[in-house]
């Protein structure tokens, strides 16, 4: 008998043995391959790299290898799994392990099975977000990575397929009582009568959850009990959790899909929560190297605190204005509590924080472990919204003498320097021309700015409202805006008092007239 044979059969006589959520396991495989003979729609797994879709990829590869050969390739099966770049490595190595195995297996098996890793848009990848455009570092109220990292590439995906195929059925690792919210979720769409349910925003997509009833006892005692029906086994999947004392990041399809952020496996640059213990948990388990990145996350995280935004963030936000926020403060019980909202991160920091990134990177790969922290297109669109900042734009370029002094034997093409037409000595006359004037260089910058990008034209259409938008944005210090916006909030709030007292003295002469 072959090894893969000796596998096969271990694997089939556990699923007979066992029950588990109450039900057989044979029950369970034979209701997966009816739903994938059932029709011709496309299969699109799910796959984390964590227990639960590790659990539906083998149950699935099982059910349809037990199938006749012929039936086995009826239709393609696309494994898909979210990578945001800012993987935890060894989760990364794991993903791409499975992947690799799991197709050369099913090529042996006569299964039409593929996996596809995908990427964000390589101008919404973490990097760019925080380094070039200064968003600041992800946090519970502001969680701008996981529509933009995770659930637009595994969207496109699944419509992309869709598109050829009209409608695909999605399988995923979800479980009912991975949390009341989900479970909710989960019974809404459920379809009355089938094993399937609908995507919540995808209308040509459906969801099947073969373990949606199963708790996570019961998905480790399938995992550790049957082997890998592609081969192997799950003993490194174990050993993962066991090191990091963590449980897996989903891959998230909507909103309603529990996201990471709750020390599990994820990002290792996650800054939503407070200590990144899944990283920890590695690294006393001997994943030492992997320190440098849990120190740099942590630098990260310390901009998160609001008493020090001032220190890291600028005080205008990407459009150039002051922006507040009303209402109190959850520690101030006064009403006219207004807060100033902080804007991107200053250059200055975004510059120091990837030279330390880049040099990370160059002393683990000096060290023997081969890592690309950050991708070479994302520094270029770095470059670029530096450039472009509309607040601080680079106008000494900076980015390619940042990269040579970390790597100078390494030759990069930089794209021609097209952002702008002014130069750093430019910026420096007219540092100087303000301070005689005291008119804000950067205001005469963008003003200078947006009538060359007309020069020429034909066509000077809506000039004089963009000139006017520049000229509406806060050039003042930080201290007169808000003391201009004190003035305004007074004058608002006599205003309201004025209307409140009128109102009252209207309804106390209707009552006079009444009587």
């Amino acid at each position: 008998m072959s090894k893969e044979s000796f596998i096969y059969a271990t694997h089939k006589a556990m699923i007979g043995d066992v029950a588990l959520a109450g039900r057989p396991l044979t029950e369970l495989v034979e209701e997966i391959q009816h739903t994938y003979l059932g029709d011709e729609r496309p299969w699109i797994i799910g796959f984390s790299g964590g227990k639960d879709s590790t659990c539906i990829l083998s149950l699935i590869y099982f059910a349809i290898k037990s199938l006749k050969k012929e039936l086995r390739a009826k239709k393609p099966i696309y494994i898909v799994s979210s990578d945001t770049l800012v993987e935890t490595p060894v989760v990364v190595d794991q993903i791409n392990s499975v992947l690799a195995t799991v197709e050369k297996q099913g090529k042996k098996d006569g299964i039409r099975i593929t996996g596809h890793p995908v990427h964000p848009n390589q101008h919404e990848t973490f990097w760019v977000n925080l380094l070039g455009k200064g968003y600041p570092a992800p946090q519970q109220k502001f969680r701008w990575c996981t529509e933009r990292m995770k659930i637009d590439p595994v969207s496109a995906f699944i419509k992309q397929t869709a598109a050829t195929s009209g409608e695909v059925i999605l399988a995923l690792g979800s479980r009912s009582k991975e949390s009341a919210s989900r479970s909710q979720v989960i019974a809404k769409h459920r379809i009355k009568g089938t094993s399937l349910g609908r995507h919540s925003t995808l209308s040509n997509a459906f969801t099947y959850m073969p373990i949606v009833d199963w708790d996570a006892d019961e998905v480790w005692e399938y995992l550790m009990s049957a082997p890998c029906p592609w081969g192997g086994s799950n003993r490194a999947l174990f050993e993962l959790y066991k090191g990091s004392n963590q449980g897996e990041c989903p891959l998230v399809i909507d909103k309603s899909t529990p996201s990471c952020g709750n020390s599990r496996f994820g990002c290792w640059t996650c800054t939503v929560v407070t200590k990144d213990r899944a990283l920890e948990g590695l690294i006393e388990s001997g994943e030492v190297w992997m320190k440098a990145l849990l120190d740099f996350r942590n630098k990260i995280y310390v901009s998160t605190d609001p008493a020090k935004k001032k220190q890291y963030r600028n005080w205008k936000r990407r459009t150039g204005r002051v922006s507040y926020i009303a209402g109190h403060d959850i520690n101030d019980d006064s009403n006219d509590e207004i807060r100033h909202i902080p804007g991107p991160y200053w250059l200055k920091v975004r510059q120091e924080w990837l030279k330390e990134l880049l040099t990370i990177e160059k002393n683990l790969n000096d060290s023997g472990h081969q890592i690309e922290l950050i991708k070479r297109y994302e520094i270029e669109a770095i470059r670029q919204e530096w450039l472009r900042d509309p607040n601080e734009p680079d106008w000494e370029d900076s980015l390619p003498k940042l990269f040579q002094e970390v790597y100078p034997e390494e030759h990069v093409d930089w794209v021609d320097n097209d952002a702008g037409v002014f130069t750093a000595h430019d910026s420096q006359l007219l540092q100087e021309l303000s301070q005689k004037h005291d008119i804000p260089a950067e205001l005469i910058l963008k003003l200078l700015e947006q009538e060359i990008h007309v020069t020429g034209l034909g066509n000077r259409r809506g000039i004089l409202k963009k000139l006017e938008s520049i000229l509406r944005r806060d050039w003042d210090a930080l201290e007169v805006v808000n003391k201009r916006n004190q003035e305004t909030k007074k004058q608002d709030l006599y205003k309201d008092k004025i209307d409140e007292t009128k109102q009252e003295l209207e309804r106390i002469n209707s009552l006079v007239c009444v009587e």
